[in-house]
C-alpha cells in the first residue's frame, strides 16, 4: 500500500484558511494518510434527513492535492443534540436506571431502534458520496467501540434484545433457568420476558447471568459494527475497513469484532494521563500491541499514537527527546504496518483542549513536528521493505475474553486479575528477551513451542480436548491455579477434583487451597528461596509427575507448589500459586530452556529486542526504554540499518538490524 505515516485530522475545528497550511506542513513531515470526520456527525447532518458533505469534500480534495489519502471515521460515536432531544429514548441508561445525558460522547443505546436507523441512514449516505473518490482509501466504523459503555446500557430496548439473545442461545426457558442455576435464591423465570438486564441490586449477583450479559453486551457491539460495515462493501468494495482497538479493553470481544475487518487498527498512548504507573514501562506496551497482532493474527495499523501531552481536565507527562520516536518504532516493531499520530494540532476547546499533538496550540511546529519529521524520513523507506513481515513467536500465551468476564465478576480474591496474571507472565518472557504472541483458545496452539495457559477457569470438552492433543503432539504446555474450575456457563465443576479431566495432563490433583488476603507464602524453586501470593493450591501428585517447587510456609510447607508430568511427546507444567517476579523469572528461564527457546540477544535492562520476518529477511528492533546510554548484543551477521553504532543505545535510541535467513 505505500502508507505508513499519517496523522488524525479535525479541519472543522479551524478557519478554512488554515487548512492549506497544515497540508503543506503534512506533506513536508512525510505523511501520506489522515482520519477525519469520525465525531463530526452534526456537521455532516445538521439537521434530520439534510446532509452536508461539502465541508469534507473540500477538506479531502485539499489533501489529496498534497498525496495524502484520506480514511473517513463514521460519526456514530457522537449523535448530535438535535437527535437526543426529538428522540430521548437513543440516551444509554445505567445500572442504577439513571439516563446519561448529551454532552460526551457514545451517548447512544446501540440496540435502541430508533437510533439504528439513523446510523443506517448516514453510513448509507456517507458511503454512496465517497465510493468513487479517488483520495478516500478506508473506513474506521465509530471510535473505540466499547468505550465509555461499561455499565451502558440497561434500557428497555436492551432488555428486550438480551431476552432475544438468550432464547436465542438457549431454546427454552428451563434450559436457562438450569444454566444459571437460577434455583439458588429463588431466581427461576417462568418465560424468557421475565429476564432482567443486571441493574444493581441489594445484595449480591449471579455470577452465570452476569456473564451471559457480558457476552450480550460484546455480541451487540459487533452487530452494531457489522450493520455498517455491511453497507460499506455493498457501496465501497474497494476501499479498506478497520476499527481502532484499545489493546486489553474487554467490553467487546475483539476477537470477534475483527472478523468483520480488514485489519485491526489500535489506539496507543504509552504517557496517557489515566494509567497507572506502570502504563508506560516497555514490557506492558509490547504486550498491548502483540495482543493487538493477536486479534486478526496479521499486520495492524496504530491509528492513534501518542504525539505529545494527554489529558483532558488533567494532564500526562511530556514525552522526552526521542520517546515519540521511541513509541512510534516499538509499534512497527511488533507488527504495526502503519503509524497514525493522535493529532494534528491541539484543539483549542472542549474536552480535549489538552490532549496536545503534534502542533501546539498555536500551529507553529515545534519540537515534536520535528523530531518525528527526522524519524520519519529515516523509517519510511525501511518500513516500505518490511511491510508485511510479522514477528515469529515461539511461545504463545492464551488469552479469551470468556475468562476475563468469569474472573471479574468473582475474582476470589481482589488483588487477582486475569489480565494482570497475563502480563506478568508476559513481562518474564519479555525479561528474557523471548517474543511472544497471544492466541485465542480456539487458535493455532501448535505453533508454539511452550503455551501458556493462566487461569483457565471456565472449561469444556472441546477446549480440554485442544490442550490434550496439544502436549500429545509435543507441545509444553503451562497451566495454572484455578483451571477447570467451571463450566462455560459459569457453574462450578462437581464431578471431579480440581483440575478436573486436565488432571490426566498435569499429573496432579488439587484438594485444597488457600486464598491469600494480605498474606504471601514462601516457596523454594532450584534451592532458591522465593515468594507466592495471591493463591496457593494444595496439590496433591500422582505417580509419574515430577515436583519442581514447594511450598515452605503455612500449613502445606512442602507439598508441591509447581509439578511437571510428561504426557504423549510433551509435558504440561502446572503452576499452582502466583509467583512474583523473581520466581516467575526462574521458572519461565527453566520451561523456555527445556523447550528449545532462544533469546534474540542479550541486553541492558531497560532494552527491548524485538524482530519482524518475511521471506528470506529478518529485521531485530533494539529499543532504549530508559534515558540512559544502554547496550545489547545480537548475533554477528546482522547488519545495522538504523541508528548510530551497533551494540550501543544512547537514552531513547532504537537501532534496526538486517539479515538474510
Amino acid at each position: 500500500m505505500g502508507i505508513h505515516f499519517g496523522v488524525d485530522y479535525y479541519p472543522e475545528h479551524w478557519q478554512r484558511d488554515r487548512w492549506e497550511t497544515d497540508a503543506e506542513l503534512m506533506k513536508e513531515m512525510g505523511l501520506t494518510v489522515v482520519r477525519m470526520a469520525e465525531f463530526s456527525w452534526h456537521k455532516l447532518e445538521p439537521q434530520e434527513g439534510k446532509y452536508d458533505f461539502a465541508w469534507l469534500d473540500d477538506a479531502i480534495d485539499l489533501l489529496g492535492r498534497y498525496g495524502i489519502r484520506t480514511i473517513v471515521g463514521t460519526p456514530t460515536a457522537a449523535p448530535p443534540a438535535w437527535m437526543a432531544n426529538r428522540y430521548p429514548e437513543i440516551l444509554p441508561v445505567d445500572r442504577e436506571g439513571r439516563i446519561r445525558g448529551f454532552g460526551g460522547r457514545h451517548h447512544d443505546c446501540q440496540s435502541n431502534a430508533v437510533y439504528r436507523g439513523f446510523v443506517r441512514k448516514i453510513v448509507t449516505a456517507m458511503a454512496v458520496h465517497y465510493k468513487d473518490n479517488p483520495n478516500v482509501i478506508g473506513w474506521q466504523p465509530d471510535n473505540e467501540l466499547g468505550n465509555s459503555h461499561h455499565d451502558l446500557c440497561m434500557c428497555e430496548s436492551c432488555r428486550k434484545n438480551f431476552q432475544g439473545w438468550l432464547e436465542k442461545k438457549y431454546g427454552t426457558v428451563d434450559r436457562l433457568n438450569e444454566a444459571w442455576g437460577n434455583a439458588f435464591w429463588s431466581q427461576e423465570y417462568n418465560e424468557f420476558s421475565e429476564v432482567f438486564t443486571p441493574r444493581i441490586t441489594v445484595t449480591g449477583e449471579n455470577p452465570s447471568a452476569m456473564l451471559d450479559w457480558k457476552c450480550f453486551c460484546s455480541d451487540l457491539i459487533v452487530d452494531f459494527m457489522k450493520e455498517q460495515t455491511d453497507i460499506i462493501r455493498k457501496h465501497c468494495p474497494n476501499h479498506f475497513i478497520t476499527h481502532n482497538y484499545m489493546g486489553f479493553a474487554d467490553k467487546v470481544d475483539y476477537y470477534d469484532l475483527g472478523k468483520e475487518l480488514d485489519f485491526v487498527s489500535h489506539d496507543q498512548y504509552p504517557g496517557g494521563f489515566f494509567a497507572d504507573e506502570s502504563h508506560g514501562r516497555g514490557d506492558i506496551l509490547a504486550s498491548t500491541l502483540d495482543v493487538v497482532r493477536s486479534y486478526k493474527n496479521k499486520n495492524f495499523w496504530i491509528m492513534e499514537q501518542q504525539s505529545g501531552i494527554t489529558g483532558w481536565e488533567v494532564m500526562g507527562r511530556a514525552p522526552a527527546p526521542g520517546q515519540l520516536s521511541l513509541w512510534s518504532l516499538q509499534s512497527v516493531a511488533h507488527g504495526a504496518d502503519a503509524v497514525v499520530y493522535f493529532r494534528w494540532r491541539v484543539c483549542a476547546m472542549g474536552t480535549e483542549q489538552y490532549w496536545h499533538g503534534i502542533l501546539p496550540h498555536s500551529g507553529n511546529p515545534g519540537r515534536r513536528y520535528y523530531e518525528l519529521k527526522e524519524m520519519i524520513r529515516k523509517a519510511a523507506p525501511l518500513m516500505e521493505k518490511m511491510e508485511g513481515s510479522m514477528p515469529a513467536p515461539e511461545v504463545g500465551i492464551v488469552y479469551s475474553f470468556r475468562q476475563n468476564y468469569a474472573l471479574q465478576i468473582q475474582p476470589q480474591n481482589p488483588n487477582m486479575s486475569y489480565t494482570e496474571q497475563i502480563q506478568e507472565y508476559y513481562r518474564a518472557f519479555y525479561d528474557r528477551q523471548i517474543p511472544v504472541d497471544f492466541v485465542p483458545d480456539d487458535g493455532d496452539f501448535g505453533k508454539y513451542k511452550l503455551l501458556v495457559a493462566p487461569l483457565q477457569y471456565l472449561m469444556n470438552s472441546e477446549l480440554e480436548e485442544r490442550y490434550f492433543r496439544y502436549v500429545k503432539n509435543g507441545g509444553h504446555l503451562v497451566l495454572t491455579m484455578r483451571t477447570g474450575v467451571k463450566d462455560e456457563t459459569n457453574i462450578c465443576m462437581t464431578d471431579r477434583e480440581l483440575p478436573g479431566r486436565l488432571s490426566e495432563l498435569t499429573g496432579s490433583e488439587v484438594l485444597d487451597y488457600d486464598c491469600l488476603r494480605d498474606a504471601r507464602v514462601s516457596a523454594v524453586f532450584q534451592n532458591e528461596s522465593h515468594t507466592a501470593r495471591n493463591w496457593c493450591d494444595i496439590i496433591t501428585v500422582k505417580e509419574g509427575a515430577e515436583v519442581l517447587a514447594v511450598y515452605a510456609s503455612e500449613f502445606y510447607a512442602g507439598e508441591p507448589c509447581v509439578t511437571k508430568n510428561e504426557y504423549g511427546q510433551g509435558c504440561c507444567y502446572y503452576i499452582g500459586t502466583e509467583p512474583d517476579e523473581a520466581f516467575m523469572a526462574a521458572l519461565v528461564r527453566y520451561m523456555t530452556d527445556a523447550a528449545g527457546i532462544a533469546a534474540l540477544g542479550n541486553a541492558d535492562e531497560g532494552v527491548e529486542l524485538a524482530a519482524r520476518e518475511k521471506a528470506d529477511r529478518r529485521w531485530i528492533f533494539a529499543l532504549n526504554h530508559t534515558d540512559m546510554e544502554k547496550t545489547y548484543s545480537v548475533d554477528s551477521s546482522y547488519r545495522l540499518v538504523y541508528g548510530e553504532e551497533a551494540g550501543k543505545l544512547n537514552g531513547y535510541e532504537v537501532q534496526i538490524l538486517e539479515r538474510k535467513i
